[in-house]
């Protein structure tokens, strides 16, 4: 991916509605869902699930699938990967240099609990 590629992905990210709409496809998965029912899930305006994926599709995130008369919108779950490996690319282990802990992921650590003596 070149970063002019990125750009367009990460700026059609960038907005709060095709955000939305990115993460509930992802969680859909292949299959989909029709502009409408975008619209339903969201509870936006009748225009809005059309013009946002426009956006997404441009940017790659999104394909579209045509069953009959219903247009369907899913993930790209390819381009999605390029995007992730685009910043990880450059990481010094992927390199094969030692960045020490640095390089490591942050890993959420349980929080302890404590308990209260009656």
């Amino acid at each position: 991916m070149k970063s002019p590629d990125a750009v367009t992905s990460l700026a059609a990210l960038a907005q709060e509605s095709q955000l939305a709409i990115i993460r509930m496809l992802v969680k859909r998965g292949p299959e989909g869902y029709t502009p409408t029912a975008l619209g339903e899930r969201l509870s936006v305006a009748p225009a809005t699930p059309s013009f946002h994926p426009k956006e997404l599709q441009r940017a790659g995130l999104i394909a579209v699938r045509q069953d009959g008369r219903f247009l369907f919108y899913r993930p790209t779950f390819s381009h999605m990967t390029t995007l992730i490996e685009f910043f990880s690319a450059q990481c010094c282990s992927l390199a094969g240099r030692d960045c020490g802990p640095n390089c490591l992921p942050a890993t959420a650590e349980a929080p302890t609990l404590k308990r209260r003596r009656a």
